[in-house]
């Protein structure tokens, strides 16, 4: 479990072809307290463990249902990621939650300023959006937000300067491809109301 607010901006160091899978080695710039094996950590959103640890660097793997869903498959060494660690018991919820389990990817359809802050919209597969609602929560590659508005095929947020300087997100432009994870309230309710994909 996460919260969407990202701890650091790391840097892919290394990429293995393993069968189906691919593994990733990462560093975590400015690390205070070392990762554990089997830990969980949030990478652009997606939820991977830990498989081996070497001072600020550590590996994780993706296998076949998570390259495909996400954007981590087309990841390359020197591509910054988001980075998130876990929740502990008794920490501040400070975004919203979010399970690191990344539904589907969007597409920035649209960037421009608006003063000191950014509007972005991203085109998305329409099963998605009938999960979002405007001024709900949205995870765009692991970083909690607030949708502006919703439409059949996209959707849009707002970013200030500080997500844009402390994520991924400033380094986005149209074309590029994000991991999305829609609310996980909104999900349950859909199945609850019989409405399930």
């Amino acid at each position: 479990m996460f919260t969407g607010l990202v701890e650091a901006v790391g840097r892919i160091e290394r990429t293995v072809d393993e069968e189906a899978g691919k593994r990733f080695t990462i560093a975590w710039p400015g690390l205070v307290e070392p990762l554990a094996l089997g830990e969980s950590v949030a990478v652009n959103g997606c939820c991977l463990s830990v498989v081996s640890t070497e001072g600020d660097a550590f590996d994780v793997q993706a296998g076949p249902e998570t390259l495909l869903r996400t954007n981590l498959g087309a990841k390359r060494p020197g591509d910054a990621v988001n980075l998130e660690r876990a929740l502990r018991v008794g920490d501040r919820l400070g975004g919203h939650i979010v399970q690191g389990h990344v539904d589907a990817t969007a597409v920035v359809r649209e960037r421009r300023r608006e003063g000191d802050w950014e509007f972005f919209a991203f085109s998305i597969d329409p099963a998605w959006t009938v999960l979002m609602v405007e001024k709900g929560s949205i995870a765009v590659d692991g970083v909690s937000l607030t949708l502006v508005t919703v439409e059949a095929d996209g959707f849009s947020v707002m970013l200030i300067p500080h997500t844009l300087g402390a994520t991924t997100l400033g380094l986005r432009q149209p074309g590029d491809r994000v991991n999305v994870e829609t609310d996980v309230l909104a999900k349950h309710v859909q199945k609850l109301l019989g409405q399930a994909r």
